[in-house]
Formats: structure tokens, C-alpha cells, sequence
């Protein structure tokens, strides 16, 4: 399940089957908030449907609102959280170490992962923890905070970005590739019919997603 928009304040929420590649259900919002995804949920589940597990993008209150289902946090969607603090070309070694191992995030397996966090955690941990003073304030802040940042997303998000070894026999999705590829598709289409009423644009994606 995920999200896109187009402009502030309009946008569509959409839960597709990963087994059947069947579009469940859409909401059209203005943002998206976890009651939303959870009456989507609810919805789904109100049609017959069982839920084995979600996969979702990760945002703030969505993992921890589904007790009952295993939650797969997209792993694309981490890997670019730590590239925005990083960034796709990082001059620090620590930073360029850690670039490398995010992006085996979508190739390897949990033990594998786990150990290379912990082994890059180990060597770079006095570098993470220096502090740089501010002689205005007199006060200390960490000196590398974006890279600080980085790595606290990823083990924040630990528990959800291998849902699907941990439940191996349920084949869950490692990403929500099969969305965004429908909402880029479906973007790269609606730019061809630039100026389209919200009212026309409307029909244009019911249709789109129909089909």
C-alpha cells in the first residue's frame, strides 16, 4: 500500500494484491495519515479478503499500526531515507562505507546485513560520536548529524525491513515496486494531459487504475 500526489492537498491511496497484481481499493486524499491506511485495510478485509501482510513505505506511526500482520517495510524506500542524509556522492569514508552497505539492503539477507551494520557501527563509532563545540552558545552538538541520522533510521526500521525472511513461506514483497511502478506509469500519462480539471484527472486515474 502506498501514495502519491499531485500538488499539495490532492493525492491517491492505493492497496494492490502482490499474489494477483489486482488493484484493491483507491482513496483519493489530501494526506496521508495511518487511519486512512487503516480503514483501507479494514475495507479490504470487509470485502472477504485476508490480510497475510503489508507492505508500506515506512511512514511515521504506519509500522506499528497493524499489531496483528507482519509488516514488510519497503526497502527501496530506506535506502533512500539514508541517501538524503548521505547523499548519492559522500566525500566522508564512514559515509561512503555506509552507501555501500545500504545498497545491499535489497540483495542479501538479515544475518548478512546485520553484521555488516555491526561491523561498520563498531569501526566508525568514535567518528559518530564526536562532538564539535559552538563557541557562541558554549554548547556541543554531534559533529556528522546527517550521517548520526542515517544510521539511526536504519536500525529504528530494523524490525520491519526483513519481514519477508522472517516469513519466509509467505513470500511477502521486499518492496512496493509494484505501486510505484503504477504511479509512474500513470504519472508519465497524465503529463500528456497537462491542465486537466481535478474533476477530469479524477476519472482519467479510475480508469486508468480499472484498467
Amino acid at each position: 500500500m502506498d501514495s502519491t500526489y499531485w500538488g499539495r492537498g490532492f493525492g491517491v491511496m492505493l492497496f494492490k494484491d502482490a499474489i494477483t497484481g489486482e488493484n484493491l481499493y483507491k482513496q483519493y486524499i489530501k494526506q496521508e495519515t495511518t487511519a486512512l491506511y487503516k480503514a483501507g485495510i479494514s475495507h479490504i478485509e470487509s470485502l472477504g479478503y485476508t490480510i497475510h501482510a503489508i507492505v508500506c513505505d515506512g511512514k511515521r506511526g504506519l509500522l506499528n499500526g497493524f499489531n496483528d500482520t507482519p509488516i514488510q517495510m519497503c526497502q527501496f524506500h530506506q535506502v533512500a531515507i539514508v541517501i538524503r542524509y548521505i547523499t548519492k556522492k559522500p566525500k566522508m569514508q564512514a559515509s561512503k562505507e555506509l552507501k555501500t552497505i545500504i545498497h545491499l539492503l535489497c540483495k542479501t539477507d538479515k544475518e548478512s546485513f546485520i553484521g555488516a551494520m555491526g561491523d561498520w557501527y563498531n569501526k566508525w563509532m568514535e567518528f559518530l560520536n564526536e562532538r564539535t563545540l559552538d563557541i557562541k552558545t558554549g554548547k556541543s552538538r554531534y559533529t556528522h548529524k546527517r550521517l548520526r541520522s542515517a544510521y539511526r533510521s536504519i536500525m529504528t526500521n530494523l524490525p520491519w525491513l526483513f519481514t519477508w525472511y522472517d516469513y519466509i513461506e509467505l513470500k511477502i514483497p521486499n518492496t512496493t515496486n509494484a505501486i510505484d511502478g503504477h504511479f509512474a506509469d500513470l504519472k508519465n500519462k497524465l503529463r500528456n494531459h497537462n491542465g486537466l480539471s481535478r474533476a477530469r484527472k479524477i476519472k482519467f486515474i479510475d480508469e486508468f487504475l480499472k484498467a
